[in-house]
């Protein structure tokens, strides 16, 4: 089952892809209703689902807790490394993610960076189809709901493949090749959680960091992302429409 979803954020992560080439102006309603979808998971099923497997404390913090914040700083870090992050506000109004010569060839350290950073991507990616089946390991319920969010910001994912590939001076070709990679990314990690079954506490621990990598994704990345071209009312309602569907959810899957 959950390398079956995990062929969902595959799609989705390709149509990602896809649109970033013939995006209109609608990106930022996508975008803020996948950061409110994946702000609901972290809040309302992923945070309480890891402190109810991992209930030990560490210096008076519930180790859950610290794991969450690790993994929210450990993306963070990872995205200063790699200068994911210079294309966000200013950049991302600037460029017109159109083909032909809006991509112009800044030389070959400038399409490294753009390559490093792409590849970071399809590294979460495997980490996202981890978090699907270690999800389903902890329940269905839980399994779903991660699902839900890792497929919707897959879309994202994919997006942000091809359009930092090509930014940073890329050919399309090259820049479809890791938007594969990416999609593929997801399917491996799931199928990776079918050789083992994770313990309890340790399983408590990984939901724990996966939901600081989701918190630290919806905020840093989507949101800035979305609002940068468009700071409107629209992307922000879509935010709460997201958050609201993962209560719903959540409250019907239980």
């Amino acid at each position: 089952m959950a390398v079956l979803i995990a062929l969902g954020a595959f799609v989705m992560t390709l149509i990602g892809g896809l649109v970033a080439q013939h995006i209109g102006d609608r990106r930022h309603l996508v975008l803020g209703l996948a950061a409110g979808l994946m702000l609901g998971v972290v809040g309302f099923d992923l945070l309480p689902e890891a402190l109810d497997l991992q209930s030990d404390d560490v210096f008076g913090v519930p180790a859950a807790l610290l794991m969450f914040v690790a993994g929210f700083l450990t993306l963070h870090i990872v995205e200063r490394s790699v200068a994911i992050h210079r294309a966000h506000e200013g950049e991302y109004a600037a460029h017109t993610h159109a083909h032909g010569p809006a991509f112009t060839d800044p030389g070959e350290p400038v399409k490294g960076i753009g390559l490093t950073a792409a590849s970071a991507l399809v590294g979460h990616s495997v980490m996202d189809g981890f978090a699907i089946g270690a999800a389903f390991q902890a329940g269905s319920t839980v399994g779903l709901v991660v699902a839900i969010a890792v497929v919707a910001h897959d879309f994202a994912d994919g997006f942000n493949t091809y359009t930092i590939t090509r930014m940073y001076g890329n050919g399309r070709q090259r820049a479809l090749v890791l938007l594969g990679c990416d999609a593929i990314a997801p399917v491996i990690g799931a199928a990776i959680t079918l050789a083992f079954t994770i313990p309890a506490g340790a399983l408590g621990l990984y939901l724990g960091f996966f939901a600081g990598f989701l918190l630290y994704l919806a905020t840093s990345d989507i949101l800035p992302e979305a609002h940068s071209p468009h700071p409107s009312r629209s992307t922000l309602l879509c935010t709460v429409a997201g958050c609201a569907v993962m209560w719903l959810v959540i409250g019907l899957a239980d």
